[in-house]
């Protein structure tokens, strides 16, 4: 059996998924917290765009907090860097190494390894390349109740794509939790 690819996002009402913190932090609750649990605990391997693995790199490491489990998980999981201008060099964060060659034969490989799942983070480039291509397995779109009025949207300038809903629930503080998958007949 294949690993399975997932992806889990924040969404706002108005279709933005870019910069979450400015949507989500009054509706995270116990059941978004219950699930990204569970999710990360499945998880050998991480796939990072370059935007992502800059911002992350610079925050994650050392951080202590709140957000300590995620920063436990982030920090020892093995993140592969999605990037056509950074070096191998420039990849210093520990147990991250650098995507060389395609992006697409890279996560086909990775899936067919032995492990758990493969999670993409944030990266919205690199996830709606892997969508298009057919390779996410689930797409989680956690759509918050806000409004966010401007940012960018998942899936800009994609072509239409048909996806399968593959469940559906919400939590207590009103957040959509809706998984996605490939379309096949």
């Amino acid at each position: 059996m294949t690993r399975q690819l997932i992806s889990t996002l924040f969404y706002s009402v108005d279709g933005v998924a870019s910069d979450p913190f400015r949507f989500q932090h009054d509706s995270f609750d116990a059941d978004l917290a219950g699930l990204m649990t569970e999710a990360i605990g499945r998880i050998d391997d991480v796939v990072l765009g370059r935007v992502t693995y800059g911002e992350w790199a610079g925050y994650w490491p050392g951080h202590t907090g709140e957000d300590a489990g995620f920063a436990g998980f982030i920090n020892g999981v093995r993140k592969h860097v999605a990037s056509r201008t950074l070096s191998p060099q420039e990849i210093t964060w520990s147990g991250a190494s650098l995507i060389e060659g395609d992006l697409l034969e890279h996560v086909r490989a990775l899936k067919a390894a032995e492990g758990g799942d493969i999670a993409v983070q944030g990266s919205l480039s690199v996830v709606r390349q892997l969508v298009e291509a057919g390779l996410i397995d689930a797409l989680t779109l956690i759509i918050h109740p806000a409004i966010a009025g401007s940012g960018r949207s998942l899936f800009e300038g994609s072509p239409a794509t048909r996806l399968r809903l593959i469940n559906a629930s919400s939590t207590q503080k009103g957040n959509v939790v809706a998984v996605y998958g490939p379309y096949r007949d």
